[in-house]
Parts: C-alpha cells; sequence; structure tokens
C-alpha cells in the first residue's frame, strides 16, 4: 500500500514555535511526520503540505484546491488532515471524488502535546485504508462516518453520526 498524507491545517499542525515574545500557536510544520516516525509501518508514504490554515479560515476556493489535487494524484489511498471546524464541508467536497479512499481527520489538541488524540485518529485514519475501496469518510473519536451522515456536536465537540 501506498499513502499519501495531505497537511492542510488545524490544531493537529499547530506549535508553539517562539522562544521569547510568543503569545499564539502557528501551524507547522506536518505533524504526520512526527506521527509516521514514531511508528514501524509497513506501508509506503509520501507527505504533502497544501496549505497551513486554521480550519475556520478555509474557504470553498481551498476546499476545490484539496479537491484538485485529490484528482490529480496518482495515489489511491489518500489522509488529510485538516481543523475539526469545518472538516465536515471539506469533506462534502471530496466526497465527489471516485476511484479513490480519503480520509480526513484532525485533533482536539496539537500533536505536540503528551495528551493529543493526533496519534490515534490518524492510525484509525490508516487502518481505514486497509479496509475500505472507495469513498471518503472521517476518522475522528475513534468513529469512521460518511461525511453526509456526520456533524460535529457543538456541546461535547465530538464527531456523530446523523
Amino acid at each position: 500500500m501506498k499513502v499519501l498524507f495531505i497537511q492542510v491545517g488545524g490544531t493537529i499542525d499547530k506549535d508553539y514555535p517562539k522562544l521569547n515574545r510568543g503569545y499564539a500557536f502557528e501551524i507547522g510544520e506536518p505533524a504526520i511526520s512526527r506521527i509516521l516516525e514514531r511508528n514501524l509501518l509497513g506501508f509506503e508514504y509520501e507527505i504533502v503540505s497544501l496549505m497551513k490554515k486554521d480550519s475556520l479560515d478555509m474557504t470553498d476556493q481551498d476546499r476545490s484546491e484539496i479537491r484538485d489535487y485529490c484528482l490529480k494524484t496518482e495515489y489511491s489511498k489518500i489522509v488529510i488532515t485538516h481543523g475539526s471546524d469545518t472538516l465536515v464541508e471539506t469533506a462534502k467536497v471530496m466526497g465527489q471524488i471516485k476511484g479513490k479512499t480519503i480520509v480526513l481527520t484532525a485533533a482536539y489538541r496539537p500533536e505536540r502535546f503528551s495528551n493529543s488524540d493526533a496519534d490515534f485518529n490518524v492510525g484509525v485514519a490508516v487502518g481505514t485504508l486497509n479496509n475500505l475501496l472507495e469513498g471518503t469518510f472521517i476518522a475522528m473519536n475513534g468513529l469512521l462516518i460518511h461525511p453526509d451522515q456526520c456533524y460535529k456536536n457543538e456541546k461535547t465537540g465530538r464527531f456523530e453520526q446523523v
């Protein structure tokens, strides 16, 4: 299996890089590279940093750019790391792609935090690629949900199935 990981931003990639006078997180290098390096993997992969945006700043044009990249790539197995706030909206746009398995995932806390859920969510996403032949899915909270049946519960912050 060959997997393409695409970074588009979000909390999963947030870092606190400033040593002096720093007060805010910035989206850094792809967290996925650190996650994959910590594990003994049985597949080949490539990582592409397509954009570094907070998902609240995502536009329809950004979503079109992500979709176009997925359409053009030779890879048929794709994981997109994204911010959780607009993950469902982007996943719905990716859902129009045929012949590929695309899984979007995120994290509630930056991968750099010891109590981050990033590793778990990425693991669920990769596991999905091994078991499904086609479609777009969201991997969050230990669940795998089709974008048309998924929403982020405003009260709990969790992704749930309709």
